[in-house]
């Protein structure tokens, strides 16, 4: 929206089964402008973290926010997703015009209008921007988590059901990371 400061948000981990929800919020400068500025899942991790920097350096406000495991366990996972998303408006520090969302879903913002755009991070920077803070910022929680517990190799998948870190469940049940109310281990026969 022309003349109105306008605040993309999206968020990263809403299909994990270990770790919080992540999510940012960013608003650029009416004239940024970048090519190559994209969905984060379209990015490798080099350039998630290149773009970062340069995000953070050229945002005229930025914030990353979250909601814990336990915290999506009791609202579920949409709720703790748009919970974190307000989270990361609430510390911008610039109120906006007008907020810009991925996806279909949102719950008012106070006053301040949005729009829902499915895929509106491969079709808005700021978007784009929040939905790599978002990734960026997470991945880094769950490599420093993997510390902790090493075993569940949340240093490669991020706190994502993979067939190993299921294993790992298996064999060493869960952590304070894992959402419970996730179905965590699949039908056995298909295990």
């Amino acid at each position: 929206m022309a003349g109105c400061i306008e605040a993309g948000t999206d968020e990263a981990g809403r299909g994990c089964i270990a770790g919080p929800v992540f999510a940012a919020a960013v608003i650029l400068p009416e004239e940024f402008e970048d090519p190559g500025l994209n969905d984060s899942k379209l990015l490798s991790r080099s350039g998630r973290e290149r773009f970062r920097d340069y995000i953070i350096s050229h945002a005229k406000a930025w914030a990353v926010a979250s909601a814990t495991a336990e915290e999506i366990d009791e609202i579920n996972i949409l709720n703790a997703s748009i919970l974190s998303m307000h989270r990361a408006i609430d510390g911008l520090g610039i109120q906006p015009g007008h907020i810009i969302v991925d996806g279909n879903r949102f719950k008012p913002y106070g006053n301040i209008p949005f729009t829902c755009f499915v895929k509106g991070d491969g079709r808005y920077a700021s978007i784009a921007a929040a939905s790599i803070l978002a990734k960026t910022f997470r991945d880094d929680f769950m490599r420093k988590a993997a510390a902790e517990w090493p075993e569940y190799g949340w240093e490669q998948n991020c706190g994502y059901p993979t067939k190993a870190h299921r294993e790992a469940v298996m064999r060493y049940g869960l952590t304070p990371l894992h959402r419970k109310s996730f179905r965590i281990l699949p039908d056995p026969e298909l295990f």
